[in-house]
């Protein structure tokens, strides 16, 4: 099922209108229509794209997914790819949903690809800034991008709470080392999807603010400029979590490095403390005579020697902070 709206001179004046009736709105030049699509057919597109005259090239785009976000200019339209990204914390893995938008000068059309992609808080959006309607295509556009945008936001501060919980958890006296190592190739995996999808919208923003593209007027051009500052921070924000994530697997593997030349120390510590006695009473099991075969004074000199030499041996380890 399809949505539409249809705006006149800023004020929504019709919604949820068939169609067909597109075209008769448009010829008013003072309307604004959006028209919405969720899992179009092949003939869906290519009705409106006769009705609108969108490019062959653009429309193959909007039906095909797996699409690189991108802001194309045509003679008559522009066309636009995008994604929403949404975090999940119980799983630790990234949603996205694509969508593909032609812009024209009277109208939005937008093609999602799956139901994902949360087109009504869009919608609500526009409602609640209907102030700004009389600027068309423009105040449409705006809620579009904005919506995204701020999707890529939030999950980029969910992922940094779940990698500071990681770095929390590498920290811990007896740390779980295969979860550690799940989680932390779970949020690397996540955060390259993320990226793949924040870092083009710099691009994406950039291209819509360029004046000569003709969409922004000077009433939008200020609320577009703080959909770019977010942008930014999103992508600057997702390369420092990057680093971030690659920083805490390495201390990872150096904690298990110091970790395990730790126990080593102990181990070979205490083994040297051991080989005193084996060596004494080794000594002493000779089957020849000695001094002290076969005597008393023979069993208590192995005794006190192999006392003073492991006791002399554990003091010297526990100096140097080997036991």
């Amino acid at each position: 099922m399809a949505h539409t709206r249809v705006y006149r001179d800023g004020v929504l004046v019709e919604e949820d209108f068939p169609v067909e009736q597109v075209s008769d709105y448009l010829r008013d030049p003072a309307t604004t229509v959006w028209l919405d699509f969720c899992e179009p057919t092949e003939n869906d597109l290519a009705s409106i794209s006769e009705e609108l005259g969108l490019h062959a090239l653009a429309v193959e785009d909007a039906a095909e997914e797996h699409q690189r976000p991108k802001f194309d200019r045509y003679d008559t339209h522009s066309f636009l790819i995008a994604y929403s990204a949404h975090f999940d914390v119980d799983t630790g893995m990234v949603t996205k949903s694509e969508l593909a938008a032609f812009v024209t000068k009277q109208a939005l059309v937008t093609v999602r690809k799956d139901d994902g992609f949360d087109i009504e808080a869009v919608a609500q959006r526009w409602d609640s800034s209907a102030d700004l309607a009389k600027s068309g295509v423009a105040f449409l556009l705006h809620g579009l991008l904005d919506y995204i945008v701020d999707g890529h936001f939030d999950s980029v501060q969910a992922l940094d709470d779940q990698i500071e919980a990681l770095e929390d958890l590498v920290f811990d006296e007896r740390p779980d080392q295969r979860e550690l190592q799940r989680r932390s190739f779970r949020l690397r995996k996540s955060l390259t999807a993320l990226r793949r999808v924040v870092l083009p919208m710099r691009e994406v923003v950039n291209t819509v603010l360029r004046r000569d593209q003709h969409l922004v007027d000077s009433v939008m051009m200020p609320y577009f400029q703080d959909v770019y500052d977010h942008v930014l921070r999103a992508s600057e924000w997702t390369e420092s979590l990057r680093d971030l994530v690659a920083t805490v697997r390495e201390t990872q593997l150096n904690l298990q490095g110091n970790r395990l030349n730790t126990i080593m120390k102990k181990v070979t510590s205490w083994a040297a403390i051991i080989a005193v006695p084996t060596a004494v009473t080794g000594f002493y099991g000779q089957n020849v005579p000695y001094p002290g075969f076969q005597t008393t004074s023979g069993f208590w000199v192995s005794t006190v020697a192999i006392v003073l030499l492991s006791v002399g041996l554990y003091a010297s380890f526990k100096r140097r902070d080997w036991l």
